[in-house]
């Protein structure tokens, strides 16, 4: 059974402000609570950026197949501008945006790069017009591909021989808090850029920009042109460098945004307040279960997801529903919102809508203090040595925001 790293604190604890003392303490769930600011309106100042890239304290997380650069599974690895500047180049942000939207070529494979934030911690680090502050945090793709492949190679072979690795694994859960958040940051950035080389427009290539925040569909493309590197090996290739028309150039939004799919995630209370509604699919290991979560639909509320999943799910129709806090999930790119919901008197369970789940059922909240107490575990991790054969199992605290509202219902303390 392994050991779950702590989860972050909220800011401004120390205060006491009247919405604390009217709805609680705010709660941060693990993927939360970033050390960096963010600093997103700098993303298209190509001096800042430039600045960035080259000081001293910045530091780049390095991913290989979405697989970030670690020391160990506990401890990220990161990189200096020196290590990734065969790869990347001396300066790529030497140009305002618009002219590098303008000199765009498909057939030159550009390292992805994201500008994270600033480090506020790091009180060597930038300062940007005598306000922003901090040790700039980047994170590069390295996987080797297109015209990039044997840099890419190079870099990663240098850093694994020096006793360093790209984590595997499905889902990483084992990072401190603040790791974590930057982590998550990273790999969410990175995630939706690859997944989005074409315009949903037009089908044509796109671009990077706002330092890997935003995708361009750009009006030419210089690889068309004959006589350019990397051209099109077309008997009679077009002489212009515009691209077909595409109706995201003439718009207000003209541009591709990362996305974000919110999901929510649900403790549901039974109606007499003394038990809780836990669900199973049939890969999870034995006596393993959870709550219930699923995607938050077009022209929905929050709370309307929650009472549809629910009854989908288990066939449980819901009165009061409460939104409970939130959890960035970078696999790929969720927002887990985490509720309570409590079950109308009469409602029975009833597995015959959706067929996603083998089992769901009530459980008191002793089983639930003795799960906590003795059965967590990553999936496919054995559970403490104190655990019963038979007894339920839960995911790690770090795995569901949910925790955070199960284990404040049971009197339970998170951190």
């Amino acid at each position: 059974m392994s050991t779950a790293p702590d989860l972050p604190e909220p800011p401004y604890q120390d205060l006491d402000p009247m919405l604390t003392r009217k709805f609680g303490k705010e709660i941060a769930n693990y993927f939360a609570g970033s050390p960096l600011n963010r600093v997103s309106f700098l993303r298209s100042d190509h001096i800042f950026l430039s600045s960035a890239l080259h000081h001293p304290t910045a530091s780049f997380l390095l991913f290989n197949d979405l697989k970030p650069l670690v020391k160990d599974p506990t401890k990220l690895a990161f990189a200096k501008f020196q290590d990734v500047k065969p790869l990347v180049g001396g300066n790529p942000f030497a140009k305002p945006e618009e002219q590098i939207i303008e000199d765009y070529n498909s057939s030159t494979t550009i390292p992805q790069m994201v500008f994270l934030g600033l480090d506020e911690r790091i009180k060597d680090g930038l300062v940007h017009k005598d306000v922003y502050t901090g040790g700039p945090m980047w994170a590069l793709d390295v996987t080797p591909k297109g015209s990039i492949k044997a840099e890419a190679q190079n870099l990663v072979e240098t850093l694994e021989s020096s006793g360093l690795n790209f984590q595997e694994g499905r889902m990483i859960l084992s990072l401190p808090a603040h790791e974590a958040a930057i982590y998550a940051q990273a790999r969410s950035m990175l995630d939706w850029n690859a997944r989005n080389p074409f315009c949903a427009g037009c089908g044509q290539p796109t671009l990077s920009i706002n330092a890997g925040g935003k995708r361009a569909c750009p009006p030419k493309d210089f690889a068309q042109v004959q006589g350019v590197v990397g051209s099109t090996t077309a008997a009679t290739p077009t002489q212009s460098a515009d691209r077909k028309p595409c109706a995201t150039r003439g718009r207000v939004s003209n541009l591709s945004f990362p996305r974000t799919d919110p999901t929510v995630i649900m403790a549901v209370i039974s109606s007499d307040g003394d038990r809780l509604l836990l669900g199973r699919q049939k890969t999870w290991p034995p006596y393993w279960y959870s709550t219930l979560a699923g995607f938050c639909e077009p022209a929905e509320s929050l709370e309307e997801a929650v009472r549809r999943e629910v009854w989908e799910e288990a066939g449980v129709r819901l009165s009061r529903v409460v939104i409970h806090s939130s959890q960035p999930w970078p696999y790929p790119a969720n927002l887990m919102i985490g509720a309570i919901g409590q079950a109308v008197p009469g409602s029975e369970i009833d597995l015959g809508n959706d067929p996603e789940l083998e089992d769901a059922r009530w459980w008191t909240f002793e089983d639930l203090r003795e799960a906590l107490r003795v059965g967590t575990s990553g999936l496919g991790e054995p559970a403490g040595p104190e655990y019963k054969e038979g007894n339920l199992r839960l995911p790690p605290p770090t795995a569901f925001v949910e925790f955070c509202a199960l284990l404040n219902r049971i009197g339970a303390n998170v951190h």
